[in-house]
């Protein structure tokens, strides 16, 4: 039998804060830092992953 508080309890990470001389350093080889006057923020340079497998098997330039 299940209890009535199973699964609800649903667990959310909290965005990392960071100004833009910390986001330059976090980054890997694959992201970009967007800044807009808002905010800062952290992406992948190829954001469908069929062209990711293709960049990397040398396909895509």
């Amino acid at each position: 039998m299940r209890s009535k508080g199973e699964g609800s309890a649903e667990h959310f990470n909290v965005p990392r804060v960071m100004v833009l001389d910390d986001a330059l350093e976090y980054i890997d080889d694959s992201e970009l830092v967007e800044v807009t006057p808002k905010s800062v923020r952290i992406r992948k340079i190829v954001m469908d992953e069929l062209d990711e497998k293709r960049r990397h098997r040398g396909i895509i330039k």
